[in-house]
Order: C-alpha cells, then sequence, then structure tokens
C-alpha cells in the first residue's frame, strides 16, 4: 500500500463535496478496490468512505411496489431481508464470494464498478432496476455501457437501488471456484408484460440482455421455448477457465435453468 487520505462522512452531500477534490476515490465496501491499491492498479490520493452514511443504508419498500436498497447495505442484509418478497435477488447475494465478502461488499459498489462477471448487474440489468444517484435516476438499461463502464459521471455516487419484483425470477450462475464470480450467471425475471433475460460473466461487453431468449420466454415461459436459440460465440469472453464457445454455449443451458427453477 502507499500513503493516502482517508475521509469518512456521515451524509451524500459530504461525500460529495469531498469528491471534489482532485484525485479523490469512492471506497464502498473495498471488496475490490482495496486488492487493487494493494497490486498498485490504482493510487488515489484520498479515500473518501461511504460506510458511514446512514442515509445510504437499509432496506424498504416504496409505494410503488418496488424494493429499495441503501448503496451501502451489505450483500449479506440482502440476503437476510428480501428473501420473503424477491428470493431470487436474495439468493443471488447470498451467493456472492464467501462470508468475509458478503458481510462487506455492498450492493452500490458492484453496481458501480461493474464488473463483467459480477452478479448484481444481472439482477439489476433482469429487473428493469432504477440506480438512484446523487443527482438523478438512472434506468439499468441505460446504466451499464461495457466492461466496467456505466452511466456515472465524474463524482456522481450511488445512493440507492430500486427493484421492481417480479411474478417469479431466478437466477443461476456457474462459478469460477477460485474466485466465486460468475463464469457465467443468467438472470431470468418474469413480469406481467414480459420476460427479462440477463447475462454476466460472458460477454466482453459486460452484463447484456438476451434480446431472442426474452421474446420466446414471453411467448412461452418454459425452458423448451428456448430449443434451438443460440448465442454466437463472437464476443463472447475467451481465458483459461473457458473458450467463447464454451460461454456461449453455457448462457443457453443456464437460461433453461433459470426457467425451470424460475416456474
Amino acid at each position: 500500500m502507499y500513503a493516502f487520505d482517508f475521509e469518512k462522512p456521515s451524509s451524500i452531500a459530504e461525500a460529495v463535496a469531498a469528491l471534489k477534490d482532485e484525485d479523490a476515490q469512492a471506497l464502498s465496501g473495498g471488496q475490490t478496490l482495496l486488492p487493487t491499491l494493494k497490486q498498485r492498479l490504482a493510487s488515489p490520493s484520498k479515500l473518501v468512505s461511504l460506510g458511514g452514511i446512514a442515509e445510504m443504508q437499509g432496506i424498504c419498500h416504496n409505494d410503488a411496489g418496488q424494493i429499495c436498497i441503501g448503496a451501502a447495505t451489505p450483500h449479506a442484509r440482502v440476503a437476510a431481508e428480501v428473501a420473503a418478497n424477491y428470493p431470487a435477488l436474495a439468493a443471488l447475494a447470498g451467493g456472492i464470494g464467501d462470508p468475509a465478502v458478503r458481510n462487506r461488499g455492498t450492493i452500490g459498489g458492484s453496481l458501480a464498478n461493474n464488473d463483467p462477471s459480477a452478479c448484481y448487474p444481472s439482477a439489476a440489468l433482469a429487473s428493469g432496476a432504477v440506480i438512484v444517484t446523487n443527482a438523478r435516476q438512472i434506468a439499468a438499461d441505460d446504466y451499464f455501457q461495457g466492461m466496467f463502464a456505466t452511466a456515472l459521471e465524474e463524482g456522481e455516487i450511488i445512493t440507492e437501488v430500486r427493484f421492481p419484483v417480479p411474478q417469479s425470477a431466478a437466477y443461476v450462475k456457474f462459478e469460477q471456484p477460485a474466485s466465486r464470480f460468475a463464469l457465467v450467471g443468467v438472470f431470468v425475471a418474469r413480469f406481467a408484460d414480459g420476460v427479462r433475460v440477463a447475462v454476466t460473466g460472458a460477454s466482453e461487453n459486460g452484463v447484456f440482455r438476451w434480446a431472442e431468449a426474452e421474446a420466446a420466454l414471453s411467448a412461452n415461459f418454459a425452458a423448451d421455448a428456448l430449443d434451438g436459440l443460440a448465442l454466437p460465440a463472437d464476443g463472447m469472453i475467451a481465458d483459461l477457465h473457458g473458450s467463447a464457445a464454451y460461454r456461449a454455449h453455457l448462457v443457453g443451458v443456464l437460461t433453461k435453468r433459470a426457467v425451470t427453477n424460475a416456474a
């Protein structure tokens, strides 16, 4: 590690002001940022901790029936507190990393980082979630913009994530055993007006919606509705854990499993 200033504001306004300093970096759960600092892949002059901001923690329901999760809420709390209302989201949160990661990592940190193999982006995109920041509200369809890329602007922080609750949903992850990130993960959410399918871990462009599967499942919500559908290998991640063709095939397999689980 190296020397840097550390600030722990108690309000969103104080955090936004602190992040205006040159080369300041927001710190949420730190499960990605701290290893990055240790490897000298980033070197901000100041870390602004969001962990002490009470208004960014907790889970509630709004008048629209959405589950509202504060951005500084750890995965373990999501897993415990939304199980009754959105079991697929709770199961996803409960399967992230290990207990240490789940008790420190936060939903806001995961979505802000937008790792191409992270689990939460698939839940947000499949649910049609709204990402609330200190400045605006961003639909999930507009928020994710590629590998590690989001619609967040300089100094903008996520304060809350609002999840519409589907009629049924399921998340299935084929995890990389060492990191427990998704080698491929598929989140399927069925709403009254159609089905949304989001895929993580597979594409070089990060999380994405599988439109052909959505159309087939909206017409017939059954695993066999996906028979004959396949994603091309072009643009899929290829590494020592799996080829592009393998990942493309795995998306189809896991989507069928998710549909079966949701049904």
